[in-house]
This record gives C-alpha cells, sequence and structure tokens, in this order.
C-alpha cells in the first residue's frame, strides 16, 4: 500500500465545519530513519509523538457534523504540522523530558525534505478540502493530564482561539453550563503560534475557527472518543449559530 502523509475522510460532506487534526499519528514514516527517530516504542506511545485519542474524536465529530476531516499521518515527532514552516520548534529535538534522538543532528536539507515530503501535503489537503467552502474550521487535539515535574492539569477540555472569539465564547459558555469541571480557555496552551495551522487555514482568510483540547484519559479508548464527540457536536453547531455564522 502506497503511504500517504494524510488521510482524508468524508471528502464530499457538505455540512458547516472542515475538521483538522494535526497530531493524529504517531507514525514514523520508512523513509525517516528506516521507520524510526531512534526512540523506544514506549516513548513513541506517549503523549510526545501524537495526540492519544485525538483522530477517533475527530473522526467521530466528522460524522456527527456532516463534515470532512484531514488527519496527518506522521508522528509530530517527525515534523509538527501545527508550526511555521520557519519555527525553531518544527522539528523538536526536545519533548517534555525526552531526548529525540533522529532530529538531534538534522541538518537543513533534511529539514526541506521532510516540509516537502510530509508537512506541505498535509497543508496542501487542507486548502483543497475547504476550496470554495463557507465553513468554520475545527481542529481536534487532546492533552496529557500531567507533565513531567508539573502539577496535574484540572481541565477535561480546553477551548482555544486567537483573536477571532466568534465561536469560542459562545461555546465555552454552553460548556461551562453542561460541565461540573473547569472549561480552559486558551488553556492548557495559547491558541497561537505564529505560522501555526490555523493561521495558515483560518485566521489569514478571515474563516471563523476553534481548536478544541480534550484530556487523554477521557478519549484513550473508542467509547470516550465516541461519547464526547456525541456530547460536543451539538455544542459546537449552536455556537457557530449563535455566532451568526
Amino acid at each position: 500500500m502506497t503511504y500517504s502523509p494524510f488521510s482524508i475522510h468524508g471528502a464530499d460532506r457538505s455540512g458547516h465545519w472542515v475538521i483538522t487534526c494535526d497530531h493524529a499519528s504517531n507514525t514514523v514514516p520508512e523513509v525517516v530513519g528506516g521507520g524510526s527517530l531512534g526512540l523506544p516504542e514506549a516513548e513513541m506511545e506517549r503523549h510526545i509523538a501524537y495526540d492519544i485519542g485525538a483522530m477517533g474524536t475527530a473522526l467521530a465529530l466528522g460524522e456527527a457534523l456532516n463534515a470532512p476531516v484531514i488527519c496527518s499521518n506522521f508522528s509530530r515527532l517527525v515534523i509538527d504540522p501545527n508550526r511555521g514552516a520557519d519555527d525553531p520548534t518544527l522539528i523538536p529535538q526536545l519533548y517534555d523530558g525526552t531526548i529525540i534522538e533522529g532530529n538531534r543532528r538534522i541538518d537543513t536539507a533534511e529539514r526541506a525534505r521532510r516540509i516537502a515530503a510530509f508537512y506541505q501535503p498535509y497543508h496542501d489537503a487542507i486548502v483543497e478540502t475547504a476550496r470554495g467552502k463557507d465553513i468554520a474550521f475545527l481542529s481536534m487535539h487532546s492533552f496529557t493530564r500531567q507533565l513531567q515535574a508539573r502539577a496535574p492539569r484540572p481541565w477535561e477540555i480546553g477551548v482555544l482561539s486567537a483573536q477571532d472569539r466568534r465561536i469560542a465564547n459562545p461555546l465555552i459558555g454552553r460548556l461551562q453550563g453542561a460541565l461540573t469541571s473547569p472549561v480552559g480557555d486558551n488553556q492548557p496552551y495559547a491558541g497561537f503560534f505564529p505560522g501555526d495551522a490555523m493561521t495558515q487555514h483560518a485566521h489569514s482568510k478571515g474563516r471563523p475557527n476553534v481548536i478544541l483540547e480534550l484530556r487523554q484519559d477521557l478519549i484513550e479508548t473508542e467509547a470516550g472518543q465516541t461519547n464526547w464527540a456525541h456530547f460536543l457536536a451539538p455544542h459546537l453547531e449552536a455556537a457557530r449559530q449563535e455566532a451568526n455564522l
């Protein structure tokens, strides 16, 4: 089977959203270090390599919202599609205490090769999927409950955004009314990196957008992914409608 750096699910769906999952996979393609970055399998199963549970949740949301879903098919440790191409952390050498051996001596030529082989095709697929559509962008991510040597995070879900709060504000209000746990507002991460995926596909084009972060222990099973997707879908659609989009 021919390798592709992305997958598109439901390309012909006609809902009001396009869903992306930047960190869907922990795959290291064979053309990168023979399929290895020099890390043991246990490290590649950690949150440092991909967003655990995010892909399954994104696919379930795609079905619930009748929306196409574009997923990466390479580990964020190979190259991070949610960074600008000139970002120094585009190809990480250290992540949550783990040294990424296969990236320690990366040169300019290898950086350019990975951009051309993985990063750019993924972003091109998003452009093509969204072309000509009047849609909102949703990017699905997940976060670990606790980073090394850090306090446990109190949130089950975070709603991330940059300056465009058209969807984030009504969505946060709805989730605060529906959940007993705190809802992160640009927590546990900021909703903006210069040149990130939302900048490329939403902010620069004036498209409404929101990023969701779900805690990984809540969506590590298929049942958890489905339950959260079914919970979130009506709130997302109501927030979009409240924003008159």
